[in-house]
């Protein structure tokens, strides 16, 4: 867990919650995975960010578009990598296509086996390239 009165985070998924409670985010969408658990371990430590817990990924890419549309506040889903990543393309694409601001949090494959087809748990060919087509970014 990271010390309330250090200015670093002491890990990625330390990272990624402290970044969105400092953008003022209060609700996530997703579901727990082997490769972001350290994202679910740094969510226990900040109360003010409430989880909600979806039953497949895309049902957390539709929830985080129905919130941003119902309170006017970007919505958030985080998935797994590979085919939960991929999971969540169907709501990220209505989301894009209408304008709606999403931010989808995907965990990926170890950098250096990227690219590698070594059959890395959950090794997704291109998953950011899937995702270019139905992002901004």
């Amino acid at each position: 867990m990271n010390d309330p009165g250090s200015a670093v985070a002491s890990t990625g998924g330390a990272a990624v919650v402290e970044s969105l409670v400092a953008h003022g985010v209060d609700a996530i969408f997703g579901i727990p995975g082997t490769h972001n658990l350290a994202v679910y371990e740094s969510l226990a430590s900040h109360p003010e960010l409430t989880h909600v817990l979806a039953r497949h990924e895309q049902g957390s890419g539709f929830m985080a578009d129905g919130y941003a549309r119902a309170s006017g506040e970007f919505g958030v889903c985080l998935s797994t990598t590979g085919p939960a990543a991929l999971n969540v393309l169907t709501p990220l694409g209505t989301a894009f296509a209408d304008s709606v601001p999403v931010l989808s949090i995907a965990s990926e494959i170890p950098s250096g086996g990227l690219g590698l087809g070594k059959g890395f748990l959950h090794e997704c060919v291109d998953q950011l390239g899937c995702y270019a087509p139905v992002t901004k970014f």
